[in-house]
C-alpha cells in the first residue's frame, strides 16, 4: 500500500493500563489513541499502534507520518506572548469590515470599539485574537491593500499595546507588514501565501507564525466549488504541499499552523467528512486551527438557522475539534466556548475525577 494519509483513532482517556507501545500521545497534547486508519490510493485499513509498526515500520513515509503526529507541538511565539499548544487554545474573530457575514459591520470604522471588542475577547479567555479588515465570504469584494491596512492597523496598535496576542487575517504582503509592524504578532492567510507572491518571504522575514488554510481556488476568493475524490485526502494534499512550499521560502515548519477551511469551497457533506477525520491533518506535523464557528453547515443541520442563531452549532463544533486535538478553536463566540473548553479539559483532568 503507497500510504496517503493516516489518521488516529481509537482514542482513550489515559494509557494506563495498557502496554507499552498500545497507546500514543496526539501531538503532545490531552488526547491518546490505539490505532491509525491508513489511506491508500485505492484501500484503507485501520491498524493498532503495534500492528501498524509491524506491517509499515520499513516505510520511510509511513514513520515520518507517525513521527508527525505524535511529536508535540512548539509554543507559539507572538511578541511577548507566547500561545502553549499541548492544550486547546481559542482564537476570538475580530471583524473591521463593512460587509462581514458574522456581525455586519459593527466594529467598522471604529478602531477604539474594534480594539475594545478584541480586548474584551481576551479577557474572557480567547489566547489569540484574529483581526480582519476584508470580508472572505461568498461574493465579497476584493479590498485595496492600502484601505485594508488604514482599517486594521490602529486596531492593532491599540490592541498589542494592551497586551493582546494579534493575528492579522489578510492574503495581502502590504497589509501584513503593516500589521506585524504595527504588533501582530502572526499571519492567518486564506490562501495559505498563494495569493500574493510576496507574501512568503514577508512572513519568513518576520519569523511570525503563519496559518494556511485550504480552499479549492485561493487566487479566486476560496470559494469555487470542485469534485473531491477522498476531501480528507485531498485537503491533506494539498497543505502538505503548500507547508512544504512555505518551509521552501524560510518558515520554520514549527510555526506554521494549518486550517482544513471548513466552508470554503466544500458542500456539507465534504465539511462533515472533514470534521469527523479532522485527526488526520496532525500527520503533517504542524499545529491544527479549526475555524467553523457560524458557518452554513449549522445552519443546513438545524432548521436553517440564522447566523445569529448559530451558538449551540458552534461550541458543538469547538468541543469537536478539541476531541480530535485541534490546537486553536477560530470562534466568535468566545466566552462561551472558553467555557465549554474548561468544563472538557475537567472532565479529562484525572486530579479531579479520578
Amino acid at each position: 500500500m503507497a500510504i496517503r494519509y493516516i489518521r488516529p483513532v481509537r482514542f482513550c482517556d489515559t494509557p494506563i493500563g495498557l502496554a507499552d507501545g498500545e497507546a500514543a500521545r496526539l501531538a503532545g497534547g490531552l488526547q491518546w489513541f490505539t490505532a491509525y486508519e491508513v489511506v491508500g490510493d485505492a484501500d484503507r485499513e485501520t491498524l493498532g499502534l503495534a500492528a501498524f509498526e509491524r506491517k509499515h515500520g520499513a516505510d520511510p513515509r509511513a514513520v515520518a507520518l507517525h513521527a508527525a503526529v505524535t511529536r508535540a507541538r512548539a509554543p507559539l511565539a507572538m511578541g511577548g506572548r507566547t500561545i502553549r499548544l499541548d492544550q486547546p487554545q481559542v482564537v476570538g474573530i475580530l471583524n473591521v469590515t463593512p460587509d462581514s457575514f458574522s456581525d455586519g459591520g459593527a466594529h467598522a470604522g471604529d478602531p477604539a470599539a474594534a480594539a475594545a471588542a478584541g480586548s474584551a475577547m481576551a479577557e474572557a479567555g480567547a489566547a489569540i485574537v484574529d483581526l480582519g479588515g476584508e470580508s472572505t465570504r461568498p461574493g465579497a469584494q476584493t479590498v485595496w491593500e492600502e484601505d485594508e491596512a488604514a482599517r486594521t492597523v490602529p486596531v492593532v496598535e491599540r490592541l498589542a499595546t494592551a497586551g493582546v496576542a494579534v493575528s492579522i487575517d489578510t492574503r495581502k504582503a502590504r497589509v501584513m507588514e503593516a500589521a506585524l509592524a504595527a504588533g501582530a504578532g502572526a499571519v492567518n492567510d486564506v490562501s495559505a501565501l498563494s495569493w500574493d507572491q510576496r507574501s512568503a518571504a514577508v512572513c519568513a522575514r518576520a519569523a511570525c507564525p503563519v496559518i494556511l488554510m485550504h480552499s479549492p481556488d485561493p487566487a479566486e476568493g476560496g470559494h469555487g466549488r470542485v469534485t473531491y475524490g477522498d476531501v480528507v485526502g485531498d485537503v491533506f494534499a494539498w497543505l502538505e504541499a503548500r507547508v512544504a512550499a512555505a518551509v521552501a521560502a524560510g518558515i520554520d515548519r514549527a510555526r506554521i499552523v494549518v486550517d482544513p477551511g471548513i466552508g470554503f469551497g466544500k458542500s456539507l457533506s465534504d465539511n462533515l467528512q472533514l470534521l469527523n477525520g479532522l485527526a488526520a491533518f496532525h500527520a503533517l506535523g504542524c499545529a491544527v486551527m479549526l475555524g467553523a464557528s457560524r458557518k452554513r453547515l449549522i445552519g443546513a443541520l438545524s432548521n436553517e438557522a440564522p447566523v445569529g442563531e448559530r451558538l449551540g452549532g458552534s461550541v458543538a463544533l469547538a468541543l469537536r475539534g478539541a476531541e480530535a486535538g485541534v490546537q486553536l478553536l477560530r470562534v466568535h463566540d468566545v466566552p462561551e466556548t472558553v467555557q465549554a473548553i474548561r468544563v472538557w479539559r475537567g472532565l479529562r483532568d484525572r486530579a479531579l475525577v479520578g
